[in-house]
């Protein structure tokens, strides 16, 4: 199917499951006032849960990640890998509003309808109630680590702040307390292009013959550049022409492969509200500011920086572990490969995993 014949690229009801689990958690009240009524969580796990319910690993993905740990983070999660299946109890769910096989826009809704532009605003603090209720029901009594890159590292610090009886430790990578200026005014950028689209439709595009999939292409254009360093781009592209007769720069055609892969795997709608959760983060709100929050965990904390990431700069994660008691001095990777670092300096974040775990 051709990118322009996309309607959306989420997992839906109708189609195989893969490897894919699924737990209904109910209804959950959201911090907006309204409610999500009956909520699929799709997952996966690797290794078992022990019979005290407390060897458990909480792997958060990040904005266009999902429940494959493998899929998008590899070398991560096997026997005898950072996240050992031998010994831990490894889990990774798709977070509320994805489009991974969870409750999102592209679900069904009560109605029988797809939500749509009918789909509540989410944060990063009902994400976290979600997962809460997630972890009841498959018996989870305490996780060792909470653990997660840029969005996940988000939810990794309301676990810290809000459950610490939950939780042994967490890592946040390449993450925040809170939310800059300068990423909200990237993500509303990304956003207007999504609903700039004229197959946009306010949102409800799922019964339509395409959706926003040029919108989405730009909005991941734009993102993947503030994921990626100067550096790389030039060394890797420069003015290089692409070699065709389109008259292209390589950087266009590998700009334009990135967007086309995202739009065979996501959707839309669920882009733009996991951005605006991302956007809305505030680990202080209505807890007397960043720093008496970050002050009050009382769990051991690990900050992980990419020195070259400019979308969520060192400052960032220097602030978490300047503030909260127990953390460990800030860790920082040397990278080329900006924000992505993460996923690409696999050894180097496997280290800090497994300091990570000998702490909790």
């Amino acid at each position: 199917m051709r990118t322009q014949e996309l309607v959306t690229g989420a997992w839906l009801e109708t189609h195989a499951p893969g490897d894919r689990l699924f737990v209904n958690i109910g209804d959950l009240a959201l911090e907006s006032g309204e409610s999500l009524k009956n909520i699929t969580i799709a997952y996966q796990s690797w290794g078992s849960l022990n019979k005290r319910g407390d060897n458990a690993i909480l792997v958060n993905h990040a904005l266009t990640g999902w429940a494959d740990i493998n899929g998008w983070w590899p070398s991560m999660v096997g026997p005898g890998l950072p996240f050992d299946s031998d010994k831990y109890f490894v889990v990774c769910p798709n977070v509320i509003g994805g489009c991974q096989g969870s409750t999102g826009p592209a679900s069904l809704a009560p109605d029988g309808a797809r939500y749509g532009s009918r789909f509540p605003s989410l944060t990063i603090r009902d994400m976290v109630a979600a997962e809460v209720a997630f972890s009841d029901l498959l018996g989870i009594k305490k996780y060792r680590l909470a653990v997660g890159p840029s969005l996940g590292g988000m939810r990794s610090l309301e676990w810290a702040v809000q459950l610490p009886n939950r939780v042994g430790a967490i890592c946040t990578i390449g993450s925040s307390a809170v939310a800059t200026g300068d990423q909200i005014g990237t993500s509303s950028i990304q956003i207007r292009a999504i609903k700039a689209d004229p197959h946009f439709y306010g949102g409800d595009y799922y019964d339509r013959p395409s959706g926003p999939i040029q919108g989405l292409g730009i909005a991941r254009r734009i993102a993947h550049l503030t994921y990626r360093t100067e550096a790389e781009m030039d060394v890797r592209f420069g003015r290089e022409l692409q070699g065709d007769e389109t008259g292209r720069y390589a950087i266009e055609s590998y700009l334009d492969h990135q967007a086309d892969k995202l739009a065979h795997r996501f959707d839309a709608n669920t882009y733009i509200a996991l951005s605006e959760a991302m956007s809305s983060h505030d680990l202080g709100r209505g807890r007397g500011g960043v720093a008496a929050a970050l002050a009050g965990i009382e769990i051991p904390v690990v900050a992980v920086a990419i020195d070259s990431d400019r979308l969520f700069p060192v400052r960032l994660q220097a602030e978490i572990a300047e503030l909260a008691p127990l953390a460990e001095p800030l860790v920082t990777i040397s990278s080329p490969f900006g924000h992505d670092g993460f996923l690409v300096e696999v050894e180097s974040v496997g280290e800090v995993i497994r300091s990570a775990l000998a702490l909790a």
